[in-house]
């Protein structure tokens, strides 16, 4: 028997109706929307850097559903992966496919299913954009499975958590720029200071466990890692938003992001569980803060 949220269930047993639902609403981290805003700003930004203004409600619309639907079925698929690594880490313990509440069939139905209405997205889109879509796929379904032997898998999540950008470029102009790169590298970046915050929560599980990290890598270098991948994604950022003619608003955006920014390493500074896990989930605010400045800068 498993303990879950007080109430006794048996792995693998069926639970029907709502609380079927509220399962694999857990499991797709519906309650937990922050993977899902980390993905969506630097895509929305794209779109508004591509389009060099409004792109209209058909591509928001049909990126913001994309972004949701591609995150839920890699949460699903993560889950699947690492379940006999959640159970032993405090921050997952309490995963559903980890504590059984879920089977590795459904999840993997589940995410499936999810997989499918993502892809049925593309539909609206141009040939540029399917076909950007196929690498980005295939990123985010290797990406549960590096951290078993690759010594930096949050690489492997910034370039999965930054496919949404060659896509905007790709869905608004019909081709993959240059520009759509660089914003790609500069996103990276980021990505890379974010999850390094989010492995130094479990960086004693992970290496209990022998799961490789960035946190793990860097070792007491941590911090002025993650330091210096804020700086060069703000000063990247930067330098494409002059180069793209951006208005003088998106300074207030980037202004605020840099704001952020130093908050983080603030908060960092002491390496504490809950200070690393309070630094990650406020980069939702340094997101919205650039896509901000990219509404203004090309209003």
């Amino acid at each position: 028997m498993v303990q879950a949220t007080g109430i006794q269930v048996t792995p693998g047993s069926p639970r029907r109706g709502a609380g079927r639902l509220r399962l694999y609403l857990r499991l797709v981290r519906a309650d937990r929307p922050i993977g899902v805003l980390l993905l969506l700003w630097p895509t929305l930004t794209a779109l508004w850097f591509a389009a060099r203004g409004w792109p209209g409600w058909r591509l928001v619309a049909i990126f913001v559903a994309g972004t949701w639907l591609t995150r839920a079925a890699g949460c699903a698929l993560n889950d699947v992966a690492d379940r006999r690594f959640d159970s032993h880490v405090k921050r997952t313990a309490q995963r559903v496919v980890a504590t059984g509440q879920v089977s590795v069939a459904e999840a993997l139905a589940v995410a499936a299913a999810l997989a499918g209405a993502a892809a049925a997205t593309l539909i609206w889109l141009n040939d540029a954009a399917r076909l950007c879509a196929l690498p980005a796929a295939g990123v985010a379904i290797v990406y549960p499975f590096f951290k078993r032997f690759c010594a930096l898998p949050q690489a492997v999540l910034g370039i999965a958590f930054s496919f949404g950008i060659p896509m905007a470029y790709c869905a608004v102009q019909g081709q993959l720029p240059a520009v759509a790169v660089w914003m790609l590298a500069a996103n990276f970046l980021w990505v890379m200071a974010y999850d390094t915050e989010y492995a130094m929560v479990d960086r004693d599980d992970d290496r209990t466990l022998g799961i490789h990290s960035s946190a793990l890598l860097f070792g007491r270098a941590d911090v002025a890692v993650v330091a210096a991948c804020y700086a060069m994604y703000l000063a990247a950022i930067a330098a494409l938003a002059w180069r793209e003619g951006a208005g003088a608003g998106f300074a207030v955006g980037w202004a605020g992001a840099a704001g952020c920014a130093v908050y983080h390493v603030w908060l960092i500074r002491t390496r504490e569980r809950d200070a690393c896990f309070r630094a990650f989930l406020h980069n939702h605010w340094l997101g919205l803060a650039i896509f901000g400045g990219a509404i203004a800068g090309f209003a």
